[in-house]
Protein backbone atom coordinates (compact mmCIF):
# COMPACT_ATOMS: atom_id res chain seq x y z
CA UNK A 1 0.00 0.00 0.00
CA UNK A 2 1.03 3.59 -0.54
CA UNK A 3 1.44 5.39 2.78
CA UNK A 4 1.72 9.17 2.74
CA UNK A 5 2.67 10.93 5.97
CA UNK A 6 0.73 14.20 6.11
CA UNK A 7 1.94 16.93 8.42
CA UNK A 8 1.95 20.69 8.89
CA UNK A 9 1.91 23.31 11.57
CA UNK A 10 -1.10 24.16 13.68
CA UNK A 11 -3.48 26.31 11.65
CA UNK A 12 -2.04 25.18 8.32
CA UNK A 13 -5.21 23.37 7.26
CA UNK A 14 -4.13 19.73 7.47
CA UNK A 15 -7.68 18.62 8.22
CA UNK A 16 -9.01 20.28 5.08
CA UNK A 17 -6.33 18.69 2.93
CA UNK A 18 -6.75 15.23 4.47
CA UNK A 19 -10.53 15.46 3.96
CA UNK A 20 -9.92 16.37 0.33
CA UNK A 21 -7.68 13.35 -0.15
CA UNK A 22 -10.32 11.10 1.42
CA UNK A 23 -12.87 12.50 -1.04
CA UNK A 24 -10.49 11.39 -3.78
CA UNK A 25 -10.38 7.82 -2.48
CA UNK A 26 -7.70 7.73 0.21
CA UNK A 27 -8.06 6.02 3.58
CA UNK A 28 -7.22 8.21 6.57
CA UNK A 29 -5.50 7.40 9.85
CA UNK A 30 -5.59 10.58 11.94
CA UNK A 31 -3.29 10.71 14.97
CA UNK A 32 -5.28 13.55 16.56
CA UNK A 33 -8.50 11.53 16.37
CA UNK A 34 -6.74 8.56 17.93
CA UNK A 35 -5.43 10.76 20.74
CA UNK A 36 -8.95 11.94 21.55
CA UNK A 37 -10.25 8.38 21.53
CA UNK A 38 -7.52 7.25 23.93
CA UNK A 39 -8.14 10.20 26.25
CA UNK A 40 -11.69 9.14 27.03
CA UNK A 41 -12.64 8.54 30.70
CA UNK A 42 -11.63 5.14 32.00
CA UNK A 43 -8.56 4.85 29.81
CA UNK A 44 -4.95 4.62 30.91
CA UNK A 45 -3.93 7.76 29.02
CA UNK A 46 -6.36 10.01 30.89
CA UNK A 47 -5.37 8.45 34.21
CA UNK A 48 -1.68 9.06 33.49
CA UNK A 49 -2.38 12.66 32.51
CA UNK A 50 -4.31 13.31 35.72
CA UNK A 51 -1.49 11.77 37.75
CA UNK A 52 1.14 13.96 36.06
CA UNK A 53 -0.74 17.26 35.77
CA UNK A 54 -3.20 16.99 38.64
CA UNK A 55 -6.96 16.61 39.03
CA UNK A 56 -7.40 20.11 37.63
CA UNK A 57 -7.15 18.72 34.10
CA UNK A 58 -10.37 16.77 34.66
CA UNK A 59 -13.84 18.25 34.16
CA UNK A 60 -16.65 17.65 36.65
CA UNK A 61 -17.87 14.69 34.59
CA UNK A 62 -14.44 13.07 34.58
CA UNK A 63 -13.59 13.94 31.00
CA UNK A 64 -10.43 15.77 29.96
CA UNK A 65 -10.44 19.55 30.29
CA UNK A 66 -8.39 20.37 27.20
CA UNK A 67 -8.16 24.07 28.02
CA UNK A 68 -6.63 23.25 31.39
CA UNK A 69 -4.07 20.99 29.74
CA UNK A 70 -3.26 23.65 27.15
CA UNK A 71 -2.72 26.24 29.88
CA UNK A 72 -0.09 23.97 31.42
CA UNK A 73 1.75 22.67 28.37
CA UNK A 74 1.72 25.91 26.37
CA UNK A 75 1.73 28.47 29.16
CA UNK A 76 3.42 26.72 32.06
CA UNK A 77 0.46 27.43 34.36
CA UNK A 78 0.20 25.06 37.28
CA UNK A 79 3.79 23.84 37.02
CA UNK A 80 5.78 23.78 40.26
CA UNK A 81 7.34 27.10 41.26
CA UNK A 82 10.89 27.34 40.00
CA UNK A 83 10.42 24.51 37.52
CA UNK A 84 13.38 25.06 35.14
CA UNK A 85 11.78 23.55 32.06
CA UNK A 86 8.36 25.12 32.56
CA UNK A 87 5.92 24.57 29.71
CA UNK A 88 8.53 22.79 27.59
CA UNK A 89 8.98 20.13 30.25
CA UNK A 90 5.23 19.74 30.62
CA UNK A 91 4.83 19.30 26.87
CA UNK A 92 7.59 16.70 26.80
CA UNK A 93 5.87 14.80 29.62
CA UNK A 94 2.53 14.96 27.79
CA UNK A 95 4.12 13.57 24.64
CA UNK A 96 5.76 10.77 26.64
CA UNK A 97 2.35 9.77 28.00
CA UNK A 98 0.44 9.99 24.74
CA UNK A 99 2.82 8.89 22.00
CA UNK A 100 3.42 5.20 22.87
CA UNK A 101 -0.27 4.13 22.95
CA UNK A 102 -1.03 6.28 19.91
CA UNK A 103 1.82 4.61 18.05
CA UNK A 104 0.47 1.16 18.89
CA UNK A 105 -2.99 2.11 17.62
CA UNK A 106 -1.61 3.60 14.41
CA UNK A 107 0.32 0.40 13.79
CA UNK A 108 -2.84 -1.68 14.37
CA UNK A 109 -4.77 0.41 11.85
CA UNK A 110 -1.97 0.17 9.31
CA UNK A 111 -2.03 -3.60 9.81
CA UNK A 112 -5.76 -3.59 9.07
CA UNK A 113 -5.26 -1.55 5.89
CA UNK A 114 -2.45 -3.85 4.75
CA UNK A 115 -4.73 -6.88 5.21
CA UNK A 116 -7.35 -5.57 2.78
CA UNK A 117 -7.64 -7.30 -0.61
CA UNK A 118 -5.53 -5.72 -3.35
CA UNK A 119 -3.96 -3.35 -0.84
CA UNK A 120 -0.79 -2.83 -2.89
CA UNK A 121 -2.06 0.31 -4.62
CA UNK A 122 -4.38 1.56 -1.89
CA UNK A 123 -3.54 5.07 -0.69
CA UNK A 124 -3.39 5.55 3.08
CA UNK A 125 -2.93 9.06 4.46
CA UNK A 126 -1.27 9.05 7.86
CA UNK A 127 -2.01 12.44 9.46
CA UNK A 128 0.72 13.06 12.05
CA UNK A 129 0.81 16.71 13.19
CA UNK A 130 4.12 16.36 15.08
CA UNK A 131 5.95 14.24 12.51
CA UNK A 132 8.64 16.88 11.99
CA UNK A 133 9.24 17.28 15.70
CA UNK A 134 9.84 13.56 16.11
CA UNK A 135 12.27 13.38 13.21
CA UNK A 136 14.12 16.53 14.26
CA UNK A 137 14.59 15.10 17.74
CA UNK A 138 16.68 12.37 16.17
CA UNK A 139 14.14 9.58 16.37
CA UNK A 140 13.81 7.17 13.44
CA UNK A 141 10.59 7.18 11.39
CA UNK A 142 8.04 5.12 13.31
CA UNK A 143 6.29 3.82 10.20
CA UNK A 144 7.57 3.12 6.67
CA UNK A 145 6.06 5.70 4.33
CA UNK A 146 6.13 6.29 0.60
CA UNK A 147 6.49 10.05 0.94
CA UNK A 148 5.95 13.06 3.19
CA UNK A 149 3.32 15.66 2.31
CA UNK A 150 3.61 19.00 4.12
CA UNK A 151 0.70 21.43 4.27
CA UNK A 152 2.23 24.88 4.49
CA UNK A 153 0.88 28.27 5.52
CA UNK A 154 2.71 31.40 6.72
CA UNK A 155 2.75 31.81 10.48
CA UNK A 156 0.71 35.01 10.22
CA UNK A 157 -2.02 33.17 8.30
CA UNK A 158 -2.00 30.30 10.80
CA UNK A 159 -2.27 32.77 13.68
CA UNK A 160 -5.30 34.47 12.12
CA UNK A 161 -7.01 31.10 11.65
CA UNK A 162 -6.37 30.12 15.26
CA UNK A 163 -7.76 33.42 16.51
CA UNK A 164 -10.65 33.75 14.07
CA UNK A 165 -11.76 30.14 13.69
CA UNK A 166 -10.75 28.51 16.97
CA UNK A 167 -11.20 31.48 19.27
CA UNK A 168 -7.70 31.43 20.72
CA UNK A 169 -6.11 34.56 22.11
CA UNK A 170 -3.18 35.92 20.13
CA UNK A 171 -0.77 35.01 22.90
CA UNK A 172 -2.11 31.45 23.00
CA UNK A 173 -1.99 31.13 19.21
CA UNK A 174 1.60 32.36 19.09
CA UNK A 175 2.64 30.07 21.94
CA UNK A 176 1.22 27.03 20.17
CA UNK A 177 2.89 27.94 16.89
CA UNK A 178 6.20 28.55 18.67
CA UNK A 179 6.02 25.17 20.43
CA UNK A 180 6.19 23.34 17.09
CA UNK A 181 8.86 22.94 14.44
CA UNK A 182 9.43 25.94 12.20
CA UNK A 183 8.07 26.18 8.67
CA UNK A 184 11.60 25.84 7.33
CA UNK A 185 12.22 22.67 9.31
CA UNK A 186 9.01 21.06 8.04
CA UNK A 187 9.62 22.10 4.45
CA UNK A 188 13.09 20.57 4.55
CA UNK A 189 11.46 17.17 5.20
CA UNK A 190 8.82 17.45 2.48
CA UNK A 191 8.60 15.32 -0.63
CA UNK A 192 5.61 17.38 -1.74
CA UNK A 193 4.24 20.70 -0.44
CA UNK A 194 0.61 21.82 -0.55
CA UNK A 195 0.41 25.57 0.02
CA UNK A 196 -2.73 26.60 1.90
CA UNK A 197 -2.45 30.33 2.38
CA UNK A 198 -5.54 31.43 0.47
CA UNK A 199 -9.14 30.50 -0.21
CA UNK A 200 -10.79 27.06 -0.44
CA UNK A 201 -11.12 27.60 -4.19
CA UNK A 202 -7.37 28.09 -4.45
CA UNK A 203 -6.73 25.00 -2.36
CA UNK A 204 -8.83 22.54 -4.39
CA UNK A 205 -6.48 22.21 -7.40
CA UNK A 206 -3.56 21.91 -4.99
CA UNK A 207 -5.26 18.94 -3.34
CA UNK A 208 -5.76 17.47 -6.82
CA UNK A 209 -2.02 17.89 -7.40
CA UNK A 210 -1.19 16.29 -4.05
CA UNK A 211 -3.40 13.31 -4.86
CA UNK A 212 -1.86 12.91 -8.31
CA UNK A 213 1.60 12.97 -6.72
CA UNK A 214 0.62 10.46 -4.03
CA UNK A 215 -0.95 7.78 -6.22
CA UNK A 216 2.17 7.43 -8.36
CA UNK A 217 4.43 6.78 -5.38
CA UNK A 218 5.87 3.31 -4.78
CA UNK A 219 4.28 1.16 -2.11
CA UNK A 220 5.71 1.60 1.36
CA UNK A 221 7.92 -1.17 2.68
CA UNK A 222 5.33 -2.00 5.32
CA UNK A 223 5.01 -5.36 7.01
CA UNK A 224 2.25 -6.10 9.53
CA UNK A 225 3.46 -6.58 13.09
CA UNK A 226 2.78 -10.34 12.94
CA UNK A 227 5.29 -10.75 10.11
CA UNK A 228 7.73 -7.91 10.84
Amino acid sequence: MIVVALTGGIGSGKTTVSAGLVERGAALIDADVIVRELQQPGGEVLAAMAERFGAGVLSADGSLDRQAVAAIVFGGKGEPAGEPEGAAGALADLNAIVHPPVGREIRARLDAEAALPDSDRNLVVLDIPLLAEGLLAGGPPRYPVSGILVVDAPSAVAEERLVGLRGLSRDDARARIASQATREQRLALADHVTVNSGSPAELRPRIDAAHAWAVQLPAADYRPAATA
